[in-house]
């Protein structure tokens, strides 16, 4: 197993610009499809448990337990992400992602066998470690296959499976916990993520330089946004990677924070919401109509906010964040205000909530990923992601209990705050696209720059 995570070895560069051509077709749509496929499965074991809570509640766990599980999981995926973002640039996605998979397809069934909260929580927290084994090779291989002008709309598109998985989320899972209780709806998704998993074994492959193809930079014509020299070096030392272009870099920093309330925002609603129409007098295939609709709202804003980054602004990403954020209070606000139970205005203002707050979900990420080196992409988003599950716990255990105490008037101004405390953090930053130097290089150039300045005032 650990031979097969390895790099793949880069093959001998084919020459012939046609044949370069039509293999560059084919294997990015084949990339993006396993990648695509392979994270919405991903997403459909991660978030099964959402879908459960109101048969487990009826079965005699708390509020605060079930949240306790929500903060374990987002906890453990959150450092899992960070861990694997820096075992993710050093492997081959191919069998990163797959096995990852399949191992949270085994521990979700795990999960549906266990009786007592312990055994919740292991399986669980097992569960969450191995979900941190999907953004990394996604990650990778968006910021390989796909070049800096047109990487919004790819990246935007491939976002869309979170909400593909979310949708189903409601379709299969309640549909089953209903019928069955909610242990089938752990069985059922575990087992067609084993198989997804070995279906992505088959389709991925690792960087184009391991198929013989030229860096898409060079393909593209768009080597002088690159950074000097990344594409003469295969791979970066793990010391490079964390404080060359990573923990150093001021702004990676300011935007894994803007992620970290974004995420209170989105797992809040995406965990809670289902009880929130509940507790309003939906019943609760109503109520998961209306989380559906969460989903689609995402799926169309995440397209949206990526054609926008590439085609308004450039490739630059902020701004279009920091819209849609806007709009994610705004929504928020309108959801808070109304008092009706007429289920086509929630569901017109959920929409809306999704589709606004999938914007940030998805760019952020994305910044996070193209500010350094490419070959710290991983490493780099998996550290803003590992923020984001931070703000995702706060959403689990801790919103609960604040909810419980405080009622929903308290939770929708825990959410509405934190969308305007990201505002404050990222409207600094509407400029900024990339950083095109390590820190170590800035720290060099800024010594020249000065030496220089000091010898012409000696003379």
């Amino acid at each position: 197993m650990f031979n097969l995570l390895q790099l793949a070895p880069f093959a001998e560069e084919i020459q012939d610009p046609a044949l370069v051509k039509k293999k560059y077709k084919y294997w990015r749509f084949r990339t993006f499809y396993g990648m695509y496929i392979g994270y919405a499965f991903y997403y459909l074991t991660r978030k099964s448990f959402t879908f459960a809570i109101p048969s487990m509640l009826e079965e005699g766990f708390s509020l605060s337990e079930l949240g306790m599980l929500g903060s374990i999981l987002s906890i453990t995926y959150g450092i899992s992400k960070f861990v694997s973002g820096i075992a993710g640039d050093k492997s081959n996605p191919r069998y990163f992602m797959s096995f990852g998979l399949i191992l949270t397809g085994i521990f979700n069934i795990g999960f549906g066998f266990s009786t007592t909260w312990v055994l919740l929580a292991v399986f669980w927290g097992l569960n969450a470690w191995f979900q941190g084994w999907g953004w990394p090779g996604c990650a990778k291989l968006l910021t390989h296959w796909y070049s800096q002008s047109e990487r919004g709309r790819w990246w935007s598109a491939w976002n869309t499976s979170h909400n593909l998985g979310g949708a189903v989320i409601p379709i299969i899972i309640a549909f089953v916990a209903h019928h069955y209780g909610w242990r089938f709806s752990m069985f059922v998704p575990g087992a067609l993520c084993i198989v997804a998993g070995l279906f992505l074994m088959n389709r991925l492959r690792d960087v184009p330089q391991s198929l013989g193809l030229p860096p898409i930079e060079k393909f593209k014509n768009e080597e002088s946004s690159s950074i000097p020299g990344e594409n003469k070096k295969s791979s970066l030392t793990v010391k490079e990677i964390l404080f060359d272009y990573v923990l150093c870099n001021k702004y990676i920093w300011v935007m894994a924070l803007a992620y970290f309330f974004i995420y209170i925002i989105r797992i809040g609603f995406n965990d809670w919401g289902m009880v929130y129409f509940v507790n309003k007098g939906y019943s609760k295939m109503k109520a998961a109509s209306c989380i559906f609709w969460f989903e689609i709202g995402g799926f169309l804003g995440s397209l949206f906010a990526g054609w926008c980054s590439d085609k308004l602004f450039n490739g630059k990403r902020n701004p279009v964040s920091i819209l849609f954020t806007f709009g994610a209070i705004s929504a928020l606000l309108a959801m808070h205000w109304n008092g009706v139970n007429w289920l086509l205005l929630d569901i017109a203002i959920i929409f809306f909530i999704g589709f606004f707050i999938f914007g940030p979900q998805m760019l952020i990420g994305m910044i996070a990923a193209e500010l350094p080196d490419k070959k710290a992409a991983a490493t780099a988003s998996g550290f803003a992601g590992c923020f984001a599950y931070l703000g995702a716990a706060v959403a689990g255990g801790p919103l609960g209990a604040l909810t419980e105490q405080w009622g929903w008037d308290g939770f929708f101004i825990v959410l509405i705050s934190c969308g305007l405390i990201s505002l404050a953090l990222m409207i600094p930053l509407w400029s900024v696209k990339r950083s095109v130097k390590p820190v170590a290089q800035e720290i060099a150039s800024l010594i020249e720059t000065n030496s220089e300045e000091i010898a012409e005032e000696s003379e």
